[in-house]
């Protein structure tokens, strides 16, 4: 065993029986490496193999920190928080939704429709399924063609079986620096290099797409144009032109991920600019709900059969009995009913948000259901999680977003769609009182 890991192993016996607390900030790599008696880079193995086992997170212009918990076996953000106000998981569920669920899919208790349900299907799905969703998925003036839609099971089924067709083993897909937790676990479990690109307030960086095809071949770039999770942003008119042009220049393509696009049905999708090079992934996770959900995959004619092999290879086929389910919803109205209110929802809770917040530097889309929040000078990311932790309420650290070994960002994601608005406000004020003081004033050093 490398000495590092030796290193590494009697620090993690230390954070194990409590001598390392969540939010101690170990010693800077240089002191560390003269108090260790070992070369500078051995020391930063040891802080890289820390971080890479989830026991220490690095913050930029701060230092690298003892984490606040023990991160779960998947770090994706997919299940329910422990704490009772929950503004991690982000899956807007209104009220009255689930009435107006059963009474659209109270048809499928008929035989014959509930038969149709029962029976084998393809990627490409069925006549109807594709003509319904075509019409669901349309947004800014953009309608997809019904032909080209393909299935999965959900918007996760659908993001791994893209990037399963296009990229192998040791190969690399960009993403925004800040992603979707899922993308981090599905590369990894594919063998898939990712590659964080900047992003600046319009959106990912066209050059700095650029210049990382230039290091070595990207095989795709994943990206979030609309409402793009955790930071909350939509990018630009002007930025959405530019990056379609640099991927039709190096003929890379894109995986745009449209799950939070219906909440800006007022714009179309990246694919509608660069038809031939995007390929757009979206579900009714959002939309709908996460146990309702059906993954759509709208790819150019070139990608089409390797991606529909890869939905049948991995096992990520949509049911037919999803397709039936969503079909009803989709062709009745209820969808888009349920969408409408979503929307109106988030506007609702992004206002209340900006009153509670109001004094920080808070970043998002006004219309969407999550906001990012670069915290006071004086709190630490992970301390600041802990604390939260304390008062029962669960946020995420920028570290669950980072992609690579680089500091994270002193700062956390607030998913704003689960509690009701009497209690978000309550824990927005929570949170508001707890940052304008220190972790010192909050019990956590």
């Amino acid at each position: 065993m490398d000495d590092y890991r030796l290193i590494a192993d009697r620090l993690a016996a230390d954070i194990g029986e409590g001598r390392l607390r969540p939010g101690d900030r170990l010693p800077p790599q240089r002191r560390f490496a003269r108090e260790h008696g070992i070369a500078p880079s051995t020391a930063t193995r040891v802080y890289g193999e820390l971080v890479r086992r989830g026991l220490a997170v690095g913050e930029v212009g701060r230092g690298t920190f003892i984490r606040a918990a023990s991160p779960p076996a998947d770090p994706a953000l997919a299940d329910p928080a422990a704490a009772p106000i929950d503004l991690e998981l982000n899956f807007p569920l209104l009220p009255e939704q689930a009435e107006l669920l059963a009474k659209s899919l109270s048809g499928l208790l008929r035989p014959e429709a509930l038969g149709e349900g029962l029976r084998p299907t393809t990627p490409a799905g069925t006549a109807v399924v594709r003509e319904t969703s075509a019409a669901a998925l349309a947004r800014g003036g953009w309608t997809p063609d019904p032909g080209k839609l393909l299935f999965a099971g959900n918007g996760r089924q659908a993001i791994a079986a893209t990037f399963s067709a296009l990229a192998g083993i040791g190969e690399r897909i960009a993403v925004e620096a800040l992603t979707y937790p899922v993308v981090k676990a599905i590369a990894t479990r594919l063998g898939i290099t990712l590659v964080p690109i900047e992003v600046d307030a319009d959106g990912m960086v066209p050059e700095a797409v650029r210049a990382a095809h230039r290091i070595s071949p990207l095989r795709a770039v994943y990206v979030q144009p609309a409402v793009q999770n955790p930071l909350g942003m939509t990018m630009s008119a002007g930025r959405r032109q530019a990056l379609a042009e640099v991927l039709a220049e190096l003929g890379v393509p894109a995986i745009e991920d449209g799950i939070n696009g219906f909440l800006r049905d007022d714009l179309p999708p990246l694919l509608a600019l660069a038809p031939e090079q995007v390929i757009l992934v979206d579900s009714l996770s959002k939309r709908l709900a996460p146990g309702m959900s059906l993954g759509f995959v709208v790819p150019p004619d070139r990608f089409a059969d390797r991606i529909a092999a890869a939905l049948r290879s991995g096992g990520w086929t949509a049911l037919r009995f999803g397709m039936e389910i969503a079909t009803r919803c989709m062709a009745d109205g209820t969808l888009a009913e349920i969408e409408a209110a979503k929307r109106l929802d988030a506007l609702a809770r992004q206002e209340l948000r900006a009153e509670c917040l109001a004094e920080f530097s808070v970043r998002a889309d006004p219309r969407s259901f999550h906001c990012w929040w670069d915290l006071p000078e004086q709190w630490r990311a992970e301390t600041f999680v802990a604390a939260a932790a304390r008062r029962g309420i669960a946020v995420s650290p920028a570290a669950a977003f980072t992609v690579g070994a680089g500091h994270a960002p002193s700062a956390v994601r607030l998913a704003l769609s689960g509690p009701p608005p009497a209690q978000l406000k309550a824990a927005l004020d929570q949170l508001a009182a707890l940052a304008r003081g220190t972790a010192e004033d909050a019990g956590t050093e």
